[in-house]
């Protein structure tokens, strides 16, 4: 269970960040699956490169650097949706 924590707190942050990231992005149509989707996933990839770049040493470790990682990492990737799918609505 120790190991599934840190997971579960990374893409939990990361669809926050996401919906977040998403109800600004209010010229974009997204759908909440895809903000959430995005936002999970990008708070996992945010979660994991944060903990392997600072290790266990750092201010940002355990539970508040998973935090920071999944809610920076969700809304990074889901802006990053949210431009692409505004540039594909261009055509």
């Amino acid at each position: 269970m120790e190991a599934l924590l840190p997971i579960i707190i990374q893409v939990v942050t990361g669809v926050i960040g996401g919906q977040a990231i998403g109800a600004a992005l209010k010229q974009v149509d997204m759908s909440q699956v895809i903000k959430i989707i995005s936002g999970g996933v990008g708070g996992l990839g945010g979660g994991l490169l944060l903990g392997g770049m600072g290790g266990d040493a750092g201010a940002l470790s355990g539970i508040l650097g998973d935090v920071v990682g999944g809610g920076a990492g969700g809304a990074v990737l889901t802006g990053i949706v949210g431009m692409i799918m505004k540039q594909m609505g261009n055509r």
